[in-house]
């Protein structure tokens, strides 16, 4: 006996991690997700991802200071 299914076949399961996702991503496509504020990154790192960003996209709404305060 089958059971009653909420989803179309194919469209349900396990919601991948977060981090996979970002690494497939990377290692797929090139494509880099990165958080400012990753604490696996040193200062100097997050402040070119900051630059970076800034560069692209243009100013964040909220400021470093916000932040850190």
């Amino acid at each position: 006996m089958k059971t009653m299914r909420w989803h179309p076949p194919g469209y349900g399961g396990e919601r991948r991690d977060t981090e996979k996702v970002k690494r497939d991503g990377w290692h797929e496509q090139g494509m880099l997700a990165v958080s400012v504020d990753d604490n696996r990154l040193t200062w100097p790192e997050r402040e070119l991802v900051e630059q970076l960003g800034t560069k692209l996209y243009g100013k964040r709404a909220s400021t470093k200071e916000a932040r850190n305060g």
